[in-house]
């Protein structure tokens, strides 16, 4: 009993294994290739599959996703004979596991070796300033060769993507001197820039500014100009309009004549002739007898009054005149011809006599 149930037993254990190793689960975006009795048979499609177990051999799966594969920097040497390490990073797909299991051995190997001959062929042809600046350029001919070379091992290249490039430590000590120089020298520019900026602005505003204080001083001295001849046209024309006689012009020269010994350096003074004849204008304008008139018969003693008055005010004026020219100290004092026999004073006091 005991030995056919252990018969029992390993018959039920060998049905299990073997319906078990008959049935495949793939899952997505994978496939898994079947060899029968050596030889290939076909691939597994993601799903449920049937094999016939101990016949068929299932191979591990592939993935047929895009991959990433970062391979390690590799030293490449330039035109310009530098040497410069390049890490670069690739990216494929599966399209065919039957040619990427039976074409190529290790198909991450071989796209790895053909990634590093193709750089070094491309940027050997380049010098090391073209290099850092043509990735684009490097990244285009690394695809097209790569996906030309994969095409038969069941590899789609997608994209090439150059990581680092990495030149020795020499010569980026001196990019950055250069750099620096590069930098030092616009700053230095801009900054001649600013200031020939603002030299010029500065002396637009003077310009302008000068201009506009021109304008300004010439509008006020035509604007003075033109008071100044408005005001002795007004003058001209009122005196013309009132006719005045040549004794109120003598009184006024009397008037203003003190106002020439006022200055405080006026040491030497000169009277002119027309002082005589002024007096006496004055003197004989205020002792002449106006006509008597019905009408103004009757107000002449306060015409006399009002003469005797003004007479009185002038002889004091001509008085302070002649006082203050001959207490001048500087020079002796200057007379007309007419002066030399007459005196205004007794002419006054002779004429006043006369009308009293």
């Amino acid at each position: 009993m005991d030995a056919l149930l252990i018969a029992g037993l390993l018959v039920v254990l060998f049905a299990v294994l073997t319906v078990v190793r008959s049935v495949r689960i793939v899952p997505q975006a994978r496939a898994r290739n079947v060899e029968r009795l050596g030889r290939y048979h076909s691939t597994l499609k993601p799903g449920l599959n049937f094999v016939i177990p101990y016949i068929d051999r299932v191979y591990p799966m592939i993935d047929l996703r895009e991959q990433v594969v970062s391979f390690r920097p590799q030293p490449v040497i330039t035109e310009d004979n530098l040497v410069v390490e390049i890490d670069t990073v690739l990216y494929f797909q599966v399209t065919d596991p039957r040619a990427a299991a039976y074409e190529i051995a290790n198909y991450i190997q071989a796209v790895e070796q053909l990634t590093v001959t193709t750089l070094r062929n491309v940027v050997g042809s380049l010098d090391l300033e073209m290099t850092l600046t043509s990735r684009d350029t490097i990244n285009s001919q690394l695809r097209g060769v790569l996906d030309e070379a994969t095409g038969k091992w069941g590899i789609r290249v997608n994209r090439v993507e150059i990581k680092a490039i990495d030149p020795p430590k020499s010569i980026k000590e001196a990019m950055e001197k250069q750099m620096r120089a590069e930098r030092d020298k616009r700053a230095a520019i801009l900054n001649a820039e600013g200031q020939r900026q603002s030299q010029i602005l500065t002396a637009e505003g003077d310009k302008q500014s000068a201009i506009l204080r021109a304008e300004g001083d010439r509008s006020a001295a035509i604007l003075k100009a033109q008071g100044q001849s408005q005001a002795i046209d007004e003058v001209f024309q009122a005196v013309h309009r009132n006719d005045p006689d040549p004794k109120l012009l003598a009184y006024q020269y009397l008037q203003v004549l003190p106002e020439l010994a006022k200055g405080q350096g006026n040491t030497f003074w000169v009277i002119p002739s027309e002082v005589t004849s002024a007096l006496q204008g004055v003197s004989k304008a205020f002792t002449e007898s106006l006509p008597q008139s019905p009408a103004t018969r009757h107000e002449a003693p306060a015409i006399s009054e009002a003469a005797a008055r003004e007479t009185a005010q002038a002889e004091q004026a001509a008085a302070e005149a002649v006082a203050e020219a001959a207490d001048v100290d500087a020079g002796p004092r200057q007379l007309g011809p007419a002066a030399a026999t007459a005196d205004p004073l007794a002419d006054l006091q002779e004429n006043r006599h006369r009308t009293s």
